[in-house]
């Protein structure tokens, strides 16, 4: 059964943590369409060059490595639809002791690659690309004396660029010489919503089809303005035209604040909204909620608990314990970032948080 995004990032956290003494740890790629038998007769072979390493403690550690690889693949005789990874080696922190232990991936995304590689480490980074996420939405933020260019991608917000014009106020004095000001202004504006829209170009353009959209704010009419200098292509993905008053990368956290109905579907839109829900609890019923590691264990224990949220700050490890528990008090779970201003929040109460079945008084 192929593996998630979610548990394969998982892996790869434990899988990073596994450091070998020499180059023993063996990492396999098999990709899609190729025959399984071809990859572990290779590997048997490397078993018998890997009698000429002289340090016996390595030698030993090769060897059953890829004996165990190989077993597994024989085991399920065929590669599976999207490929395979194997990763085998000892993970002993003990020196004196061995322990070979083995993994096998399905992968979420097709493999394209063929690998062997026997180093200190395991080969992870065709897994960590399957993990990246590849759609970005475009946000900007601008009037007509600053510009904050930046990308939303799943949950994080970030700043790639931030301009300034140098256009002066409005001129105060009437008569033909504030009229002549105005329009001079108007032109420097104008060429400020130029120089923004071409560097938007240079930075969206070269996404192609992962750019799924792009959100613009700004105070008053000058987003309007500058939406009309952007080239076609760019100004069809417009999703959605937001009045906002900061222009700074604070208000790109605001703009996709108010454009969650455009991009409903994002994960991002998930998490500001369960973190949002409970918060709203335990601001109006205290009774209904719990949040700190241990408040919110004894309410899954009670079987009180509805849903439990745990930031991704936490280790792995207690965040599993936490997915165990909840399995067995059937209380739903979920891992959120701390990307967001709600996922900060939620970290600053201690990672912990749950919304109630019933009320629970202390």
């Amino acid at each position: 059964m192929a593996y998630s995004k979610k548990e394969l990032r998982k892996l790869v956290k434990k899988l990073e943590k596994v450091r070998g003494r020499h180059t023993e740890l063996v990492s396999v790629y098999v990709p899609a369409g190729y025959e399984i038998t071809k990859v572990y007769q290779h590997l048997m072979e490397e078993q018998g060059t890997a009698k000429n390493i002289k340090d016996s403690k390595t030698r030993g550690n090769v060897i059953a490595s890829l004996e165990k690889a190989v077993r597994m693949m024989k085991e399920i005789g065929r590669t599976p639809p999207k490929g395979l990874a194997v990763f085998s080696g000892n993970v002993s922190e003990n020196e004196s002791k061995v322990d070979i232990q083995a993994w096998m991936v399905e992968p979420p995304d097709p493999l394209n690659i063929r690998m062997y590689r026997c180093d200190q480490r395991f080969v992870l980074d065709p897994l960590r690309e399957m993990m990246e996420v590849k759609n970005v939405y475009g946000i900007i933020v601008m009037d007509r004396r600053e510009a904050t260019i930046g990308l939303l991608k799943g949950t994080k917000i970030s700043s790639s660029a931030h301009l300034t014009s140098g256009v002066p106020g409005k001129f105060r004095a009437g008569g033909q010489s504030a009229q002549r000001f105005d329009r001079l202004i108007e032109g420097m504006a104008l060429d400020f919503y130029r120089k923004v829209a071409k560097r938007v170009q240079d930075e969206y353009l070269p996404m192609g089809h992962n750019l799924k959209g792009i959100l613009v704010g700004g105070p008053g009419m000058t987003k309007d303005a500058f939406i009309k200098e952007l080239n076609t292509e760019l100004r069809k993905k417009v999703l959605a035209v937001k009045d906002l008053t900061y222009t700074d990368e604070s208000g790109l956290n605001d703009l996709v604040e108010l454009s969650q109905e455009n991009i409903a579907n994002e994960v991002i839109v998930e998490e500001k909204k369960v973190v949002q829900r409970f918060l709203g609890v335990l601001a109006k019923s205290p009774s209904m909620a719990g949040y700190g590691k241990k408040d919110v264990e004894e309410k899954i224990k009670m079987g009180a608990a509805e849903l439990v949220l745990v930031s991704e700050s936490i280790e792995d490890e207690v965040f599993e314990q936490f997915e165990i528990l909840c399995e067995e008090y059937g209380t739903k779970i979920k891992e959120v970032s701390v990307d967001t201003r709600e996922g900060q929040q939620l970290k600053d109460l201690g990672g912990f948080a749950a919304i109630l079945r019933y009320a629970v008084s202390e």
